[in-house]
């Protein structure tokens, strides 16, 4: 079989992985830690600690500080969930769901003012949760098992 017609497989026949494969989980995982990283300090951290630019956008909005607080705590579990091997998928399904209420709120209340961000945040946290879908199953037995 010639190279570009062989199926791409993640192992080889001893059952080692591939470079490609390798790349793709390494590349994928980096990924994971990066929007972590943002969810937990660049979009959570503000909410937690009422910085004045979170308060002035939710006071715009009209939710007040209750709802700041518990979408901060809700992206700072997803940060955290997304570093978990078991709620990788779960995560990031998620903070999809919050960033469709992001983009709903970007359109409606600021204009459409950086209404792409939450949509291009959604890239790649819907390839996590496509990508790590086999972690669904391994929770969902262990939520079935008790």
């Amino acid at each position: 079989m010639s190279q570009t017609t062989a199926p791409l497989s993640s192992t080889t026949s001893t059952g080692a992985h591939t470079g490609r494969a390798r790349w793709a989980r390494v590349a994928l995982r980096s990924v994971q830690v990066l929007l972590a990283l943002f969810y937990g300090i660049a979009s959570a951290l503000p909410k937690l600690i009422a910085h004045p630019s979170a308060v002035e956008s939710f006071h715009k909005i009209g939710w007040g500080s209750g709802a700041m607080y518990t979408i901060g705590a809700l992206e700072l579990a997803g940060a955290v969930a997304l570093l978990t091997p078991l709620l990788q998928s779960v995560a990031a399904i998620a903070l999809s769901a919050l960033m469709v209420g992001a983009f709903i709120v970007q359109l409606t209340v600021f204009n459409g003012q950086n209404a792409a961000t939450p949509l291009i945040l959604m890239v790649p946290l819907i390839t996590i949760a496509w990508s790590r879908r086999g972690s669904n199953r391994q929770l969902l037995g262990l939520v079935r098992r008790r």
